[in-house]
């Protein structure tokens, strides 16, 4: 029996211990399980690179509503977790975290050391995931760089060789100076950046610089320190100013090479001078424009953003540092005509926020441009939660302008199953048998080269792009493999697949979604998922964006240092899915407030309804309340249902705190407390154990504790109660409706006249037992009489379900809108103040005739009042009237 005041700090550290050590929320590997009940999800692998944020408690918490749900509601639930410590990220925590460099340290050295920092902050992040209640299966877990996964990995880069879908090219690539790796379009981001406006004289080669007029023009540029990289101007055909100076070439001011000048529709004569300077590379213009037009290479700035020789006396500065040199050095030569401030977006790494470069350099591809409009086909074969999110998938499949670059020159990272033929350049690829390999170390499949018998091998050093691998979780976590005897790709568990959830943040759309199921469909011909649930962001009070340098963060361990983990489950489920939303602790007070609730009218119903209680009365036994009640609830969970089904928890949270707040704690339960019979104690453990299952999903801790204390030992034959004798609330059956019948209009009448007596008694200080003399009810209360006159003690009740009550709405005054009427009438005002004082005025419909003027509506507000002139004291309740008489 619940005893005392509820204590979150002991209770819900010992269930989440409990749920783990008893692998409450296994998945029954060893048993057969029909996958058409089996509800699979696909979770996100969080970046193992620090701390829990808001995020993660808020992206969990959505994840674990829908895992407990769908385990009430349906049949085995596979939730997984999993850690992506494969990529940059990882690398640059290990960098960071030992004060070293990558580079510094052979490949396999530096692994070793990202696996030992990784292991360490796995170890946290489980226990922080853990303290948050989330209902993982823990004996599914799985690492972005374990052998299996590399296994998988590598075996997705084997079929696509072989699909076709891959190649190699040496050509432009997006490139970060910072990580000194290749990235692809997917991890850059815009940013706003301050920035200068540079106006450089260019003169027409072959001009006489020394003529009173010599022949130049102005190029308007933000990145001077592209000048060496210079190989083309373009002039737009239709610029009638400019377009003489086609089939000229162009001297490029401090660097001295001629370069042409050509006519060229892309260019944006709005911008700048109108005349634009082609450098290898700027922008994707550039590269474009070095494509079609079949132009020079020339790049100036290498793998670490540092000048190359070709920015002659330059070389060796870092490419911030030349450009500023570059400008004083034109403005000395006096080829700068101005220079002024602007900000402009810039393209950057998301990771490490650098500008990117764009160099020549061979990487490898999984094509994608050719297939765009299929990818939009399968992304609507899924189910968005919410729908809106499918333009963000839609805008970047229309916005692709690459073809997936997936070869990263880092250290930490899966290795590309792959050696080179060193005298023909033959790609010798794994079987599928070997893998996973490193070619660093493993040595190739064949003795010589294919293609021309050479036998010694080049392996390759670059490593998969972390996103390649992470977009395979739904194949790694339905156990998908190379038959080597079958000669086909199976699955442990096809029973996984298609997965029915896919949950993420809508951050990672283009990033994880979409390269899911580019990879999945690519492998298995169909969508992997049935349903994408995707989540907004947790902002701060403002509706800022939380941010360290701002100092507007917010830290889950000092939100769980105050409050309970079930209150932070009711916070989470306070806005729609889908949704950035603001952290406000209030919502979090409210979530305890609820707790304690929900605690407090436990007791009172064990108290009311003591063991043993009655598991089935007669169905003539219940009043016309008890099946008001129960039929009221059928609805409810008929329409919980629905919305969880709809992940419209935010909707769910609301609806079901106030109809058990409302509805059966002030209503129902206060009239329960007056009666001592079967049929009210069956009513309220029936209501009452049907509740703990209903709030389940969403404060997970305090329904586990009060269904241990009340009911898992139980042993019951209620009509739900089947599922009564689980140890676990969270793996008994979702309730379904009783099917009650009941007057459900005349019940909420009856309910609506108990609580204005109650008020009533409260109000004139009178005990709940203190007998009423007389009452007339206006509503339709019949067969709810009793329940009235017993609870309220009422001794003479008179029901009038079909009268009007004689009650009329008399008009008190009339306020006028001062801020209309005080400019519009100006001195009339006081004329109408006097005529409304002296009740002389009339009113048609929207319109107030008064002082010989018509104000109309929005100049003036009605105040009305509802009155009764005969004997006894008027109350009301919505649509219900109550008159109560003394009659001594």
């Amino acid at each position: 029996m619940p005893s005392g005041e509820y204590d979150p700090d002991a209770v819900e550290p010992r269930w989440q211990r409990r749920w783990v050590d008893e692998e409450t929320y296994a998945y029954p590997d060893d048993d057969p399980v029909d996958p058409n009940t089996v509800f699979s999800i696909d979770t996100p692998p969080p970046t193992v690179s620090g701390s829990l944020h808001m995020g993660h408690l808020y992206g969990f918490t959505l994840q674990d509503f829908v895992a407990r749900f769908e385990r009430m509601n349906g049949g085995a639930t596979f939730f997984p977790f999993g850690y992506d410590d494969n990529g940059i990220a990882s690398e640059r925590l290990t960098e960071d975290e030992l004060d070293i460099r990558h580079q510094d340290f052979e490949r396999r050295e530096f692994q070793a050391k990202c696996r030992e920092v990784c292991a360490n902050y796995e170890e946290q992040f489980t226990e922080n995931v853990q303290s948050l209640g989330v209902s993982v299966d823990w004996d599914h877990t799985y690492q972005t760089i374990e052998p299996r996964v590399q296994r998988v990995s590598q075996l997705s880069f084997v079929d696509l060789y072989d699909q076709g879908r891959e190649y190699r090219e040496k050509a432009p690539a997006i490139w970060c100076p910072e990580c000194e790796t290749a990235i692809s379009q997917v991890e850059t981001e815009d940013d706003e950046q301050a920035s200068h406006f540079n106006d450089i004289a260019f003169p027409v080669a072959g001009s006489d610089a020394n003529d009173d007029d010599p022949d130049e023009f102005v190029i308007s540029t933000t990145r001077p320190e592209l000048l060496p990289a210079c190989v083309a101007v373009f002039v737009h055909p239709d610029d009638d100013e400019n377009r003489h100076l086609v089939g000229e070439s162009a001297e490029v001011p401090l660097f001295g090479h001629e370069v042409p000048i050509i006519a060229d529709e892309r260019v944006d004569m709005e911008t700048g001078s109108g005349i634009v300077m082609c450098c290898t590379f700027g922008d994707q213009n550039d590269i474009e424009w070095y494509q079609v037009h079949d132009l020079d290479l020339r790049v100036a700035i290498d793998e670490s953003g540092h000048m190359t020789e070709v920015a002659e006396e330059y070389e060796g500065l870092h490419a911030d540092e030349a450009g500023e040199d570059i400008v004083e050095d034109l403005d000395e030569a006096g080829a700068l005509l101005d220079r002024r401030d602007i900000t402009h977006t810039v393209n950057v790494h998301e990771r490490c926020g650098t500008s990117v470069e764009f160099l020549v350099t061979e990487q490898w591809y999984i094509e994608m441009l050719d297939k765009t409009d299929e990818y939009l086909e399968i992304g609507r074969e899924m189910d968005w939660s919410p729908e809106k999110m499918f333009s963000r998938y839609e805008h970047w499949v229309e916005g692709l302008q690459w073809d997936w670059l997936i070869s990263r020159q880092r250290s930490s990272g899966i290795p590309f199953p792959v050696w080179y033929c060193e005298d023909c350049g033959d790609v010798v690829v794994a079987e599928k048998a070997d893998l996973p390999v490193d070619p660093l170390s493993d040595d190739p499949p064949v003795d010589a080269c294919p293609e021309c018998g050479h036998d010694e091998f080049e392996p390759e050093d670059d490593v998969l792009d972390t996103w390649a691998t992470s977009s395979l979780t739904p194949l790694v976590n339905a156990g998908w493999d190379w038959d080597e005897e079958a000669e086909e790709f199976t699955m442990e568990h096809p029973e996984l697949y298609r997965f029915d959830l896919r949950p993420q943040g809508h951050d990672i759309i283009s990033f994880w979604l979409f390269h899911t199921l580019v990879k999945c469909y690519e492998h298995t011909g169909e969508v992997p998922f049935e349903e994408t649930m995707i989540n907004g962001h947790v902002l701060d009070e403002n509706r800022e964006k939380m941010s360290k340098s701002v100092g507007n963060v917010v830290e889950p361990e000092t939100v769980l240092e105050e409050f309970p983990v079930d209150a932070t489950r009711y916070w989470a489920a306070g806005t729609a899915v889908g949704d950035d939303f603001p952290f406000k602790e209030k919502d979090l007070r409210a979530g305890e407030k609820l707790i304690r609730k929900l605690w407090n009218a436990s007791k009172l119903v064990e108290s009311l309804a003591p063991e043993p209680y009655p598991d089935e009365p007669a169905d003539e036994e219940l009043r016309e309340l008890d099946r008001w009640l129960l039929a009221e609830l059928d609805g409810e969970i008929e329409r919980l249902t629905e919305l969880f089904e709809d992940r419209a928890f935010s909707k769910a949270r609301d609806e079901l705190r106030s109809f058990f707040w409302n509805t059966f704690c002030d209503d129902y339960l206060e009239i329960a407390k007056q009666r001592e019979d079967d049929a009210a104690a069956y009513t309220l453990r029936t209501a009452h154990r049907r509740f703990l299952k209903l709030f389940a999903p969403l404060l997970a801790h305090v329904t586990e504790e009060l269904w241990h204390d009340m009911y898992a030992d139980a042993a019951t034959e209620a009509p739900d109660a089947a599922d009564g004798a689980g140890d676990s609330v969270h793996l008994v059956d979702w309730p379904e409706p009783l099917g009650t019948d009941a007057d459900r209009d005349a019940g909420a009448a009856a309910t609506a006249v108990v609580g204005v007596l109650r008020k009533y008694k409260s109000e004139n200080q009178l005990p709940l037992n203190a007998e009423l003399d007389a009452v007339e009810v206006y509503a339709d209360v019949r067969g709810f009489e009793d329940d009235i006159t017993g609870v309220m003690h009422v001794a003479d009740l008179t029901v009038h379900p079909d009268e009007d009550a004689p009650v009329e709405t008399v008009v008190t005054g009339i306020d006028l809108d001062y801020a209309t009427v005080g400019p519009k009438y100006g001195d009339q005002v006081g004329d109408i103040e006097a005529a409304l004082a002296q009740d002389e005025y009339e009113i048609d419909g929207d319109e107030l005739h008064v002082a010989g003027v018509t104000l109309v509506d929005g100049e003036f507000e009605i105040e009305e009042e509802r009155q009764y002139q005969g004997d006894g004291e008027l109350l009301e309740a919505e649509d219900v009237v109550v008159i109560v008489r003394d009659d001594t």
